[in-house]
């Protein structure tokens, strides 16, 4: 079987000194390494009644439309502030290495609605904490957290409010 790990390359320093890059674009690259890192993301939440896949910027709408496309369903962005042109919920966090705000708009989900979010990677986890808050301001129920990659050291899933739902295809 293919070895994803070996198609993520570790870049430090970056974006500032003391970070461990996670560098996905060789595995995006890959025709066999992204199917099979979408199947991973994709195959706990077949036959649950995904209603949508919710993706956070950037990376997470590679892998999100991806996924929604693999459970037939519909897909909905999560943005970072001031990209989405209506009425939006947003949400501010704290990274390893600064602040940000990301928003969704007001009309994105109807209450009740079975989600998955959908990230490339889980470090600190104040992203997903933040996504997981605009879901839950939508009413949609969040069926589950799919991540290509935790970052287990930094223990970002204690940040959410259900760890359990959290599914990472790598442990790193």
């Amino acid at each position: 079987m293919l070895d994803l790990r070996s198609l993520i390359r570790d870049v430090p320093d970056y974006p500032i000194p003391g970070i461990l890059f996670k560098d996905i674009t060789p595995l995006l690259r890959d025709p066999g390494g992204l199917a099979l890192a979408v199947e991973l993301m994709a195959n706990p939440f077949r036959g649950r009644g995904i209603d949508a896949v919710v993706g956070t910027e950037s990376r997470g709408f590679i892998f999100g439309t991806a996924i929604a496309q693999a459970l037939s369903c519909g897909f909905v962005p999560i943005r970072k502030a001031g990209k989405l042109p209506r009425a939006t919920h947003q949400v501010a966090y704290g990274l390893e290495y600064g602040k940000d705000t990301v928003e969704v708009h007001v009309d994105s989900l109807r209450p009740g609605e079975r989600v998955v979010l959908v990230d490339d990677l889980l470090a600190t986890g104040g992203t997903l904490k933040a996504s997981c808050d605009l879901i839950k301001r939508l009413e949609g129920e969040i069926v589950g957290i799919a991540v290509l990659i935790e970052l287990v050291d930094l223990k970002g899933r204690t940040l959410l409010d259900d760890p359990g739902l959290l599914h990472a295809v790598l442990a790193m």
